[in-house]
């Protein structure tokens, strides 16, 4: 549930659209339980999750995806890396934090994400590239 809520923040970018989407997700879940296949339920309510936040940032004809909620990925002194991570675009942000701040597996992540395993990896690689550009600008200056 933790998970889900810090994935739901990082895309929309506050505390009531968040629990709003979980909530919304936990609901879906429940209608639809029947439907999850064994084995990839974390994946599949990742998913839920995910699309709740779109279709609320739909809702509210939002363009930005929001911010990293302060202390919960990481150490709150650590603001350098935050800073970074919210520089990256929402397309790179999201398989990244799934993946390194929430120990998914890559097939779990390219599940949650509705893509394929090879675009997951793709989008990991460039997210480290682009952070690694930018904690070395910062480091410099």
């Amino acid at each position: 549930m933790a998970a889900l809520y810090r994935t739901a923040y990082s895309i929309v970018g506050n505390r009531a659209d968040a629990e709003d989407a979980v909530q919304q997700c936990l609901l879906n879940a429940w209608r639809m339980r029947e439907k999850a296949r064994e084995g990839t339920e974390r994946a599949w309510m990742m998913r839920i999750a995910i699309n709740e936040c779109y279709a609320i940032l739909r809702s509210r004809k939002r363009c930005a995806p929001g911010q990293i909620p302060e202390g919960i990925c990481f150490p709150p002194e650590d603001t350098g890396l935050r800073d970074a991570l919210k520089a990256l675009p929402e397309t790179l942000r999201t398989p990244f934090l799934l993946k390194y701040m929430e120990g998914m597996k890559e097939n779990e992540v390219a599940a949650s994400m509705g893509l394929p395993v090879a675009a997951v990896k793709n989008r990991l690689f460039r997210a480290r590239r682009q952070l690694r550009k930018l904690l070395k600008e910062e480091v410099e200056l």
